[in-house]
């Protein structure tokens, strides 16, 4: 299951496909006794989708089965025992995609000529996604940060590792002089390649970035220059072989207070607009200036979700269970002010309540 969402894999997935391409939402659990039926639930949206397909005199024969089979083999790589609040399921003609987001979907199938992105791109922007470079003489691993944990990102050419013929790090490891084992030549060079790839990737997935190594490390980062001495430093070594989650409780401290300083700042910013008179909030008003490219910062509460319909002016409370009511209203707000340029940022539920939950900057 996929997880990290760049703008080159967004451009992809919004690539037209030949019709159908067929997107399939389901809510899921992270824990029991939730998850129980997460199984079942997953099987039925899919036999839905598989029945719509059936239903639709514009898919022939040879493609339906195609995108049946496709639906099928995403539903068998799918593991429960690692979901998030949701799943996506893309599936079309030769191809299909299964997407696991930490942030809750309505259930859902969808048929068109290209694949519904908004709730993936909705719940990577919640998740305030980070890197973090763990760095030693011998070894360089990335990790990929979310807004709960870390896991190890294994492309891009990480991790990168020095052979034992150009280091002997258990030779280091007995002279015990760390520092001049960040002042040889070879170190050097290959914390700079390290940095290189690593500003390869920020231009392709630009996040705020942690590294985390000895003092000595840090202090050679710092020498050389380049995206890793801009980055936030946490003198934290031993991390290029930890777990997961040593890595997240290392980094933890200081990604939580960056997010303090972040709300702090969006509600200047909010309160700074209402005195200019570009403050904007609740759904139907965010709608309206989202689709219009009026948006310059949208702040929306973590969990903040309501459901809507549209009644040909504004947009109205409506109930799930309504034909023509509109579940995930807040991601496709969240994905049109992204597109429009606009900065997102999630805050902490209670902190725009006077706002209904989700407010705006405009820009004119």
């Amino acid at each position: 299951m996929e997880h990290a969402l760049s703008p080159a894999t967004l451009s992809e997935l919004r690539r037209p496909r030949p019709y159908p391409a067929v997107s399939v939402l389901t809510p899921t659990h992270r824990r029991e006794p939730d998850n129980s039926q997460d199984r079942v639930r997953l099987r039925n949206v899919v036999a839905e989708a598989k029945k719509q397909l059936e239903a639709d005199p514009a898919v022939t024969r040879e493609r339906r089965a195609d995108v049946a089979e496709q639906l099928d083999r995403a539903l068998a790589e799918i593991d429960l025992t690692y979901t998030e609040d949701g799943l996506v399921i893309f599936a079309a003609p030769g191809e299909h995609q299964v997407w696991s987001v930490a942030r809750p979907v309505p259930e859902r199938v969808v048929l068109s000529d290209t694949f519904l992105t908004r709730n993936l791109v909705s719940a990577q922007a919640s998740e305030r996604p980070f890197w973090v470079l763990s760095v030693s003489a011998d070894r360089v691993t990335l990790w990929n940060g979310g807004a709960d944990r870390v896991t190890e990102e294994r492309s891009h050419g990480f991790p990168l590792t020095r052979s034992r013929e150009n280091f002997d790090a258990e030779r280091m490891e007995r002279v015990g002089d760390l520092p001049s084992t960040f002042r040889d030549e070879g170190t050097r060079h290959f914390l700079r390649d390290a940095d290189t790839a690593m500003g390869r990737l920020l231009r392709e997935a630009p996040r705020p970035l942690y590294v985390t190594g000895e003092t000595a490390a840090l202090s050679l980062l710092d020498e050389i220059g380049g995206v890793t001495r801009d980055a936030v430093h946490v003198p934290h070594g031993g991390l290029t072989h930890a777990t997961p989650d040593t890595v997240w409780q290392a980094v933890r401290p200081l990604h939580d207070a960056e997010a303090r300083r972040d709300t702090a700042a969006v509600a200047r910013e909010l309160d700074s607009a209402r005195g200019h008179r570009t403050f904007a909030a609740g759904v139907d008003e965010l709608w309206q200036n989202a689709r219009d490219g009026r948006v310059r910062l949208l702040a929306v509460e973590e969990n903040y979700r309501v459901t809507v319909r549209d009644d040909g002016e504004h947009l109205i409370p409506a109930e799930s269970a309504d034909l023509d009511s509109r579940d995930d209203i807040v991601d496709e707000i969240v994905e049109q002010c992204l597109e429009t340029g606009a900065e997102v940022r999630f805050v902490p539920d209670g902190t725009l309540t006077d706002a209904e939950g989700i407010a705006g900057v405009l820009r004119y």
